[in-house]
């Protein structure tokens, strides 16, 4: 397909120029001049017809181009943790080539709970080749929504409860992406914070909330990232769709963050065509789907930007200028992408890009617990039980549009075998059943049983248990389209995991989850890693934190609680979530033609917990989690000197810098992230305890002390002030506190804003 497209492209384009009789070379085919130049002459040299069609679908994953004038088509893939198989022109199914088996990539929440920057530029780097190699144009991602609650099935896809960490990490994602001429597709605009009625719940909520925790890691993508695509969520916000919604796309995105970029429907989030025409949609994907499964015989013309658009313009319902500037829109896009002759050659499932992805797990694999079991010395355990159906289930498999088709993906079990010896065992424990969405299979109590107690009988004796559980990609777990059920490990794993402890105390637990969990049995374990999805890579990252030949140095994105009742959106009943349910309509594929799929009373919902999320919400309440935000342990140890800050005033339009010394007080190298919290000690609106306003990865050496130096700027000090729709930061005594995360403060420095 890489070299059939080219050649498609140089031939269309050699014919046109040929019927111009040797013509001057048009201006949109010169690639040295100015895009914007480009575009206005493509543009004028396009019918009415050509520019609606570029404005939606032509296959399941590519949109039109204009074949007239040697114009390609768009080539989308799905998704952020690395570029899905081939599916069939027009329906789910994959269709099965040889040429399309990827490296899977951590999952996002991994990346962000690495917090490391430089790690999230070499995985946008590498996604970005795989994607370049197979000829896609704009990769589906990545996600920044934000982490409201721990039942939410898409969590896994994104970066965590803080919106200045979820800021930090995607910009340089973005920027090495897009180097390869692969747009970046930041999703999901905005508040697809929940998977349960995706399509059609209604989210209220305070300009406050919106702007200080839901809308500022999009803000920096756009600003700060340049980024070339967004794309709309499923959800409705004020009564209105994310993707045909005048206030977030017009006002919010375009008007006040000035995106020049392309808004992208998700598969199926397109309602109206009306809607979509004047307010701020440009390309229309997947309409009469669910988005996911449900298919619908209609074709590209039926989509509500195309022959009912076209028929709008025609009859002045809607002014032309609006498809104008959609195909401005498309046509940049375009020319960045498909039509970029100075993008690098990509490539596929690499040395180097397992190597990536190997980096990016080993940093991110958080140590919750440790009583001294670990590291795991080979040398001493020789005879290791292995529990658990995630050390050898393929988690790249499932989940939803991230699924991913794998050159290799080498097992947690395979891995510690391999460092371990003979003497490693593997019992199953517990069982699940393959990967539906929306369903499941239920496995028979006398099955799990049977499993629990054959696990249990092998741990008596062994020299320690490694058990490696939690969630997977099924439906109802980390799957999108539904939501978890529960708060505690599903498929009796609890119940199992005590009953190891009691039969073995040395036991490991390495759970794999992109979610939060409860932990009933904590008290009787003396250790607990806890892993993410990890990819191809995922044994090798796993097996070498447990072995110590890596270092922890991960720590947490969002906050476990200890119990569901405890996280600020479910402080306030169902209204909060998961909302209100109304009357609603079928959604067989005959009613979806031309109308809402629930075309009756929307489900509604109000963010009652407003700005406290996460550790917000557990410090300011004194509602302690049973792991904070921001929290990780290490093999070796680090200590905290006394913060200084260069002055004890700051002027409003100026900046204060704030040092701590670090020092490694253990006895092997290793990597703590420092974190700064600004406290606002009084202010004319309620504020967060504390909020994370920076931090820093540092390498440090055993008996080495490193000077960690923090900018604080007047811009860290505001809140959203919705009574003046303003960013305001009030003069007053400020706090800056530096720690090992939100709950553990080593050190504070006070100053006043003037």
């Amino acid at each position: 397909m890489k070299l059939q497209k080219s050649f498609i492209l140089t031939l269309t384009t050699a014919t046109m120029l040929s019927t111009s009789a040797m013509a001057d070379t048009p201006v949109y085919l010169d690639r040295t001049k100015p895009i914007e130049q480009r575009v206005e002459d493509a543009l004028s040299r396009m019918t009415l017809e050509e520019k609606v069609n570029l404005c939606h679908a032509q296959a399941k994953f590519s949109s039109y181009g204009v074949p007239r004038l040697g114009i390609p088509e768009i080539w989308m893939s799905d998704g952020p943790h690395g570029v899905r198989a081939e599916v069939n022109w027009n329906d789910w199914g994959y269709a099965n080539w040889k040429n399309d088996s990827v490296t899977a990539f951590p999952a996002l929440t991994a990346l962000a709970a690495t917090w490391n920057p430089e790690l999230s530029a070499v995985y946008g780097k590498n996604v970005g080749e795989e994607a370049r190699y197979r000829e896609k144009d704009v990769l589906l991602g990545p996600g920044v929504n934000i982490y409201r609650t721990p039942l939410n099935g898409r969590n896994f896809e994104y970066m965590g409860e803080d919106p200045y960490l979820a800021g930090e990490m995607v910009v340089p994602y973005i920027v090495e992406l897009q180097k390869n001429g692969v747009a970046a597709c930041v999703k999901h605009f905005a508040l697809n914070n929940q998977e349960k009625w995706r399509g059609n719940i209604n989210v209220n909520l305070s300009d406050r909330a919106l702007y200080e925790i839901y809308l500022p890691a999009f803000k920096r993508a756009v600003q700060d990232g340049k980024a070339w695509s967004i794309m709309g969520a499923y959800n409705k916000i004020w009564n209105e769709h994310c993707c045909h919604n005048q206030r977030l796309l017009n006002d919010i995105l375009r008007g006040e963050w000035g995106f020049d970029g392309v808004v992208i429907t998700d598969w199926g989030g397109a309602h109206d065509t009306k809607q979509a025409a004047l307010n701020g949609l440009d390309i229309e994907m997947g309409s009469f789907t669910n988005g996911l499964t449900l298919e619908a015989d209609f074709g590209f013309n039926d989509y509500y930007l195309a022959d009912p658009y076209l028929e709008m313009i025609k009859r002045s319902e809607v002014p032309e200028s609006t498809v104008n500037d959609k195909a401005r829109n498309i046509l940049r896009l375009i020319f960045r992408t498909a039509m970029n002759a100075d993008k690098p050659f990509g490539s596929l499932a690499s040395p180097e890009h397992y190597a990536a992805a190997k980096m990016i797990g080993d940093e991110s694999i958080v140590l919750l617990k440790n009583t001294g079991i670990l590291p795991l010395d080979p040398a001493k355990y020789k005879n290791i039980l292995v529990v658990g159906e995630n050390a050898v289930r393929k988690l790249n498999i499932g989940g939803g549009s991230s699924e991913l088709k794998v050159k290799d993906m080498f097992s947690p079990l395979d891995a510690i075998k391999k460092v371990y010896g003979d003497g490693v065992k593997y019992a199953e424990g517990y069982r699940t059943g393959p990967s539906l969405y929306e369903q499941e299979v239920i496995i028979p109590a006398e099955i799990l049983d049977s499993l629990s107690n054959q696990a249990v009988e092998m741990a008596r004796g062994m020299d320690a248990v490694i058990y490696i559980g939690g969630l997977n990609k099924n439906g109802f777990q980390d799957c999108e389209s539904s939501d978890r059920r529960e708060y505690n490990l599903p498929w009796n794993q609890d119940k199992l995991i005590e009953r190891l402890a009691e039969a073995n105390p040395n036991i490991v637990i390495a759970n794999i989850s992109g979610n939060a969990y409860a932990m009933p049995w904590l008290d009787k374990v003396p250790a607990v890693l806890q892993s993410w999805y990890l990819g191809t890579m995922i044994g090798p990252s796993m097996v070498d934190v447990i072995s110590g030949k890596i270092n922890p140095s991960g720590k947490l994105p969002f906050s476990f609680p200890k119990r569901i009742e405890d996280v600020g959106a479910h402080s306030f009943g169902e209204y909060s979530y998961p909302g209100i349910e109304g009357t609603t309509a079928g959604n067989a594929a005959s009613d979806l033609k031309g109308a809402d799929v629930s075309a009756g009373k929307d489900p509604q919902q109000e963010y009652l917990e407003d700005i406290f999320v996460g550790y917000r919400w557990h410090d300011t309440k004194k509602i302690p989690a049973l792991f904070p935000f921001g929290q990780g342990l290490s093999y070796t140890t680090f200590s905290y000197g006394k913060a200084t800050a260069s002055a004890k005033t700051m002027s409003a339009d100026g900046n204060l810098t704030v040092t701590v010394p670090v020092t490694n007080t253990g006895s092997l190298e290793g990597k703590e992230t420092v974190q700064l919290y600004i406290q606002d000690e009084k202010s004319s609106l309620p504020r967060p305890l504390k909020e994370l306003k920076g931090f820093k990865k540092v390498n440090i050496k055993p008996g080495e002390t490193t000077q960690v130096s923090f900018t604080i700027t007047p811009d860290d000090l505001k809140f959203f002030d919705d009574r003046q729709h303003a960013w305001v930061a009030e003069p007053g005594k400020f706090k800056a506190l530096i720690g090992t995360s939100s709950a553990d403060i080593k050190t504070e420095v006070q100053f006043t804003l003037k």
